[in-house]
């Protein structure tokens, strides 16, 4: 399988970058008391950070809501993941613990200020690219509604699109039958594609110390805009 960044997106944002995880042999389940704690806690701490601090002053909300204008969507519209996570904190609507996979997503996500996303690898169909959402491109998202990807970032397989920084499909989402998943983290365009990796390893080695298996990190990027993976 090939994953590639578009030259469409590369010559608009010559600085945007993806961190990806593959991961084999790993078990979803419930989230260790653990996980469910640091989740609940760092929780917590930004609804009463928020009290005093405005969405517009954390940096990596801030940049990928630029991402999206500089692709023509509206970010107040369509809110990144990351920033749709931070307001459901703001009004203590807590995320509550689904499983490792997702609770883990969403911990990343928080901690790093970015758009994280977590799929299904046996679900997806061929090889995967990255984009920029056409009018008439959207899917049913975890949402439970279909959604519009016009001018958003995408990842599309030869079936399909599935993901975004926006919200991802129901059709390659990870249940606790899922042994291969694939993980994107939407890397904040200011970051160095070194930081960038250390980030991704850094998370797939927490990932992997609570679900097992083994992991693959990689970063792809405006000089090496494409990764091969062995299936």
């Amino acid at each position: 399988m090939i994953i590639k960044l578009d030259q469409k997106l590369l010559t608009d944002m010559p600085d945007l970058k993806l961190g990806i995880n593959y991961y084999t042999k790993i078990t979803v389940a419930e989230s260790p008391q653990m996980l469910k704690g640091r989740l609940q806690l760092f929780q917590e701490q930004l609804f009463f950070e928020l009290e005093d601090k405005a969405f517009s002053e954390y940096s990596g909300i801030q940049e990928w809501r630029n991402v999206w204008k500089t692709f023509g969507a509206d970010p107040n519209r369509y809110r990144p993941s990351v920033e749709a996570l931070m307001r459901r904190i703001k009004k203590q609507n807590y995320i509550q613990p689904f499983h490792s996979a997702v609770d883990l997503n969403n911990f990343f996500s928080l901690q790093y200020e970015i758009p994280v996303g977590i799929y299904d690898f046996d679900k997806t169909v061929g090889n995967i690219h990255a984009t920029v959402g056409a009018e008439d491109e959207g899917y049913e998202g975890l949402n439970g509604r279909f959604n519009s990807l016009s001018g958003i970032v995408l990842l599309k397989d030869d079936y399909s699109p599935f993901g975004s920084p926006f919200v991802d499909s129901i059709r390659t989402s990870v249940t606790q039958e899922t042994t291969a998943a694939l993980q994107v983290f939407f890397i904040r365009p200011s970051m160095d594609a070194e930081e960038a990796l250390e980030l991704t390893t850094s998370c797939a080695n927490m990932f992997t110390s609570i679900s097992g298996g083994d992991s693959q990190s990689y970063v792809i990027h405006s000089d090496a805009p494409s990764v091969t993976i062995d299936k």
